[in-house]
C-alpha cells in the first residue's frame, strides 16, 4: 500500500479544525508525491468513543483509518500520519526542510499507530514580542506566517496559544480557534478584553472609578470567546506590563493592593462561570502578583489554574524588574491541592540582558531540570512557552514540546535526534558540537547560574551607558543599577567592557567552531546551519565587538582624547551594523524581509546611537567650525600647519570623515 498524488481524505469536512488539517495533509502529499499517479491509498477518518485528544491510526483494506473521539484527536492523527509515512517534521516550514518528490510514500505492511496521553493538559506557545512576524508577509499574506505557527504547534501535540500581543491577539484569535486550539489570554488582558485606556482614552484607568465599564469590556470579551474553547484568564495589572497602583496610587500597601485583585478575580470567574458553565479557569503569579500571593494578600477560587512563572532566563524565580530583583522561588508547595501551572520563556524581551533573536543561552539539561521540578510539584495542568518570532528558537522549542508530550527527555538523545532530523545524519555530529559550543561560550553576567546574557545585554545596556555619558558623563546610568550599582559612570563603563570582552572572546570561539564545520557539511543541512546557529553567532559576535568598542570610545572621551574617541565610535556603529548584515543576509527565499523588523533588540539603533554619539565626540574636539580634523587626514602632509585659507573642500560629514580615517589609521 503506498501514499500517492491519488490518496484522498473521506470524509473531507468543508471547514473547521479538520478541514484545515485536512489540507495541510494534502499539502503534504503533493510536496513529497509526483503527480500523475492512478490510484493509492485513502486515508478514512472516522469518530469513535476515545479519550479527549487521542488517536489510534491503522491499515485496513488498501486505506489508512484514523479513528479519534474529537476532532483534536482527528488532528493529532492526521499529523502523526504526514510525519510517519511522508517524513514531514514539525518544523518543516520554520527549518526549511527540503522535500524530495518520489512516485508514492509506502505504508508498511500491518502499519499502526497510538497516541499516548500528553504530560501537560493544557500546553502551547505565547506568540509574544513578535515585531518580525508582524511586520512579515509570506506569500504577501500578513495571515500565512501565522497560519504556519499555528501548524507546527500542533505537529508539536500543542492545544494552546495566546496568539499574539494586543491587538494581534484579538486579530489573530479567529485563526487560532479555527485551527482548532484552545485560546488564553496575557496577563495583562484579563479575559482577552479590550484595554481600558484604548476603549477610554480620557478617563482615568482606575477600577475604584470606574467598575461598570472595566466590567462592561469584561461582559464584551466573554460574548466574544464563549463559543470558541478558551482556557480563561482571570487578573488585574494596569494597562500594559505592569502593576495597576501605577495609575492608581491609592493602592499604596500590599493589603489593599492583594484585596482588590482577589476580589476582582472572584468577580470575574463569577462573570465566566454564568456565560459558560465549567469553563476552565486561570491566573498568573507574575511579577509583584506572585509577590503579593506567596505573602498571603491574593485570595483565589479553589478550582482555578495558578500560573507560575520563570524570570525570563528560564529560572523559576520571580523577574527582574528594573533594579528589582528578589528572586524568590515561583513554584507552588509540595502537596499542594489546586491545579497549577506555568508561563516559560523559550524567549524573553527585558532590555537588559536577554535574548529574543538569539536561542535561550541557558542549556537544555537546565530547562529540563527546572520543569521536571515544576512537574515534581504538580505543575502539569497548563505550560504556556514564550515562543517569539518562533525561527530563532526552533530547537528550544522542540526539546521542551517533548517534554510537555512525553513528561521527560535527555537533552543529549534530543539533540543528536534534533540535528539529525533537520540537518541531515550526516551532519549532526558537526552541528552538534556547535549547539554544545554556543551554550559554553554564553555570557554569565551574574553570580546565578540562570545570568547568562543574549543579544540585549550587548545592545540594551551599552545604549544605556552612550546614553547617559552623552546626557551627565559625571552621574551613573540608573538603568544599569541592576547589573553594577557603582558611584560613578566610569565605573558602570569599565564592569561593562570587562564583560564585552569576555563575551567578544566566547563568541569567536563559537564562530570559529562553526566555520570549521562549515567545510564538511552537505545539502541542505548546510544552509540551513548558516541560517541557524552559525548566524546567531555572527550576530552576538558583532554585537560584542560593538559594544566593547563603544565603551572604549567612552573612556577616551573621558580622557579628553576626542578624536580617537571618534574614531572608535565609528569602529563601534560598523560593528553593529555587521551584525544586522548577519541577519539579513539570511532573509532568502520566503525569508525575505523576515529579520527587518528587529525593532527590540534594534541593533540598527544601536548604530544610529553611535552615530550620535560621533557627532557629540567630534563636537567636542573639532567644533565650533570642523575644519582640523578634516584638514589633518585630508591635505597632504606639505600642507601641515599653512593656514592662509581654512578649508578649500566642503566639510564632510562625519560618516565621510570616519571612512578617511579609516583609510589612514586602519
Amino acid at each position: 500500500m503506498k501514499i500517492t498524488s491519488a490518496s484522498t481524505i473521506f470524509p473531507f469536512p468543508a471547514k473547521g479544525p479538520v478541514h484545515r488539517a485536512c489540507l495541510a495533509l494534502m499539502r503534504d502529499i503533493r510536496k513529497r508525491c509526483l503527480p500523475g499517479q492512478d490510484s493509492g491509498a485513502s486515508i478514512l477518518l472516522r469518530k469513535e468513543s476515545l479519550p479527549a485528544e487521542a488517536y489510534r491510526i491503522h491499515a485496513e483494506n488498501g486505506s489508512v483509518v484514523i479513528l479519534a473521539g474529537d476532532d483534536l484527536g482527528i488532528i493529532y492523527g492526521l499529523y502523526r500520519l504526514s510525519f510517519d509515512l511522508l517524513g514531514i517534521e514539525p518544523f518543516w516550514f520554520w527549518n526549511d526542510q527540503p522535500l524530495i518528490q518520489q512516485e508514492a510514500c509506502s505504508v508498511p505492511d500491518h502499519y499502526q499507530a497510538e497516541s499516548k496521553p500528553a504530560a501537560v493538559r493544557y500546553r502551547g506557545w505565547f506568540i509574544n514580542d513578535e515585531v518580525l512576524l508582524h511586520a512579515w508577509k509570506l506569500d504577501g499574506s500578513k495571515e500565512k506566517p501565522w497560519e504556519m505557527a499555528f501548524e507546527a504547534l500542533l505537529r508539536l501535540g500543542g492545544n494552546l496559544v495566546i496568539p499574539g500581543t494586543d491587538k494581534n491577539a484579538h486579530l489573530y484569535r479567529a485563526l487560532a480557534s479555527d485551527f482548532g486550539l484552545y485560546i488564553t489570554h496575557h496577563h495583562a488582558e484579563p479575559l482577552g478584553a479590550m484595554m481600558f485606556r484604548r476603549a477610554y482614552p480620557d478617563l482615568t484607568p482606575s477600577y475604584a472609578e470606574h467598575p461598570e465599564l472595566f466590567e462592561g469590556l469584561w461582559q464584551e470579551a466573554i460574548e466574544q470567546q464563549k463559543n470558541s474553547q478558551v482556557v480563561w484568564n482571570l487578573g488585574f495589572r494596569g494597562q500594559g506590563d505592569c502593576p495597576f497602583w501605577v495609575d492608581d496610587p491609592q493602592y499604596d500597601t500590599p493589603e489593599k493592593r492583594g484585596a482588590l485583585i482577589s476580589s476582582l478575580i472572584q468577580r470575574q470567574y463569577d462573570m465566566v462561570q454564568k456565560a459558560v458553565p465549567g469553563a476552565p479557569c486561570c491566573t498568573n503569579l507574575y511579577g509583584e502578583v506572585m509577590e503579593l500571593y506567596q505573602a498571603g494578600y491574593i485570595h483565589l477560587p479553589k478550582d482555578i489554574i495558578r500560573i507560575w512563572a520563570d524570570n525570563g532566563f528560564g529560572k523559576m524565580v520571580t523577574r527582574r524588574q528594573g533594579n528589582h530583583n528578589p528572586r524568590i522561588r515561583a513554584l507552588p508547595q509540595a502537596g499542594s491541592q489546586e491545579a497549577h501551572g506555568v508561563y516559560y520563556h523559550a524567549s524573553f524581551y527585558d532590555l537588559q540582558a536577554a535574548a529574543q533573536m538569539t536561542m535561550l543561552p541557558n542549556p537544555p539539561g537546565f530547562v529540563r531540570r527546572e520543569l521536571k521540578e515544576a512537574m515534581s510539584l504538580g505543575v502539569r495542568d497548563y505550560w504556556l512557552i514564550n515562543c517569539s518570532n518562533i525561527k530563532p528558537h526552533t530547537y528550544t522549542l522542540d526539546f521542551i514540546s517533548a517534554l510537555w508530550r512525553d513528561g521527560d527527555a535527555d537533552p543529549e538523545t534530543h539533540l543528536m535526534d534534533y540535528c539529525s532530523r533537520y540537518y541531515g545524519k550526516e551532519n549532526a555530529a558537526a552541528v552538534a558540537a556547535c549547539f554544545r559550543a554556543f551554550y559554553q561560550h554564553a555570557l554569565a553576567y551574574g553570580e546565578h547560574e540562570d545570568e547568562h546574557a543574549g543579544e540585549q545585554f550587548g545592545n540594551h545596556c551599552a545604549r544605556m551607558l552612550v546614553s547617559q555619558w552623552m546626557k551627565d558623563p559625571a552621574v551613573p546610568s540608573e538603568g544599569m543599577k541592576w547589573a553594577v550599582d557603582a558611584p560613578a559612570l566610569k565605573e558602570q563603563i569599565i564592569w561593562y567592557q570587562e564583560k564585552c570582552e569576555t563575551a567578544a572572546t566566547g563568541y569567536t570561539a563559537l564562530l570559529r567552531a562553526c566555520e570549521s564545520a562549515i567545510p564538511a557539511l552537505q545539502g541542505p543541512g548546510r544552509v540551513l546551519f548558516e541560517d541557524s546557529i552559525m548566524m546567531q553567532a555572527k550576530l552576538l559576535l558583532k554585537t560584542y565587538e560593538g559594544s566593547c568598542l563603544a565603551m572604549k570610545s567612552l573612556l577616551l572621551a573621558q580622557q579628553g582624547d576626542w578624536l580617537r574617541a571618534f574614531y572608535t565610535a565609528g569602529q563601534a556603529k560598523d560593528a553593529y551594523l555587521a551584525a544586522d548584515r548577519a541577519m539579513r543576509e539570511r532573509e532568502h527565499g520566503c525569508w525575505h524581509l523576515f529579520y527587518a523588523n528587529d525593532c527590540q533588540a534594534d541593533v540598527k539603533q544601536s548604530a544610529w546611537l553611535m552615530s550620535v554619539l560621533m557627532g557629540v565626540l567630534r563636537n567636542h574636539g573639532d567644533g565650533p567650525h570642523f575644519y582640523k580634523w578634516q584638514r589633518q587626514f585630508l591635505d597632504p602632509p606639505e600642507d601641515a600647519g599653512i593656514m592662509l585659507i581654512l578649508n578649500m573642500e566642503n566639510h564632510l560629514n562625519n560618516d565621510e570623515l570616519f571612512r578617511l580615517m579609516q583609510a589612514r589609521m586602519g
